[in-house]
């Protein structure tokens, strides 16, 4: 048989392209082929990602040094406000008519204090109202300075009216006076609350700073 006979190139086309002898090995598709990443290549994507964690630590240090910057100005500012009102109370009540009153308390065992009104030559001064966090405070030693005003040279009545509930849970006002001589320099004023355990009363003293 010739050697270019027909039948003969069929039967080597079939062979060549599997036919005959099964199918062909598939293909691998584009899921099966891993990606191969040169090596220049890697060596940026590295180089980039050890730029990106230098970036990083700058920023935490940039933001802590705005922090520390921040906490500083908010002191000043603090000591700045607490100079103007110094400075804004030196002006507004000079020490030769400054006076201040201030409220204290003992124990508080017969007496839960609600308010505490002053009244200076028959006009009211002050009202004020106090909190259960502010009471705590006042047991625990604190002083609360609940008027600070302006008396000229010489005689003056100064009268108080503490409001709150006494013995037995039950609604209790008691008032006290007291004449204050006003001289050249500044005066203060105490409102002392008390207990009287041998009556379990309250009691309210008002003297002066001497």
């Amino acid at each position: 048989m010739p050697i270019d006979s027909p039948g003969i190139a069929q039967a080597y086309l079939a062979t060549s392209r599997g036919e005959g002898r099964g199918r062909a090995a598939p293909r691998a598709g584009p899921a099966a082929r891993l990606p191969v990443w040169p090596l220049p290549l890697l060596g940026v994507a590295l180089l980039l990602l050890a730029s990106l964690s230098v970036a990083q630590e700058s920023a935490r240090e940039e933001f802590r040094g705005l922090d520390s910057e921040v906490q500083a100005l908010s002191q000043e500012v603090v000591d700045l406000n607490r100079d103007l009102f110094i400075l804004e109370e030196e002006l507004l009540f000079p020490a030769n008519t400054q006076v201040a009153v201030f409220v204290s308390m003992d124990t508080g065992t017969f007496f839960a204090l609600d308010s505490v009104k002053i009244v200076v030559d028959g006009k009211e001064v002050s009202n004020y109202l106090y909190t259960q966090r502010e009471v705590d405070a006042l047991q625990r030693g604190g002083v609360h300075r609940v008027w600070l005003g302006n008396l000229k040279a010489g005689a003056h009545e100064l009268t108080a009216f503490f409001t709150g509930q006494g013995p037995h849970a039950r609604d209790y006002t008691r008032g006290t006076t007291l004449e204050i001589d006003k001289g050249v320099g500044p005066k203060y004023v105490e409102l002392k609350i008390s207990d009287r355990v041998q009556k379990l009363q309250p009691e309210f003293v008002v003297k002066e700073w001497e």
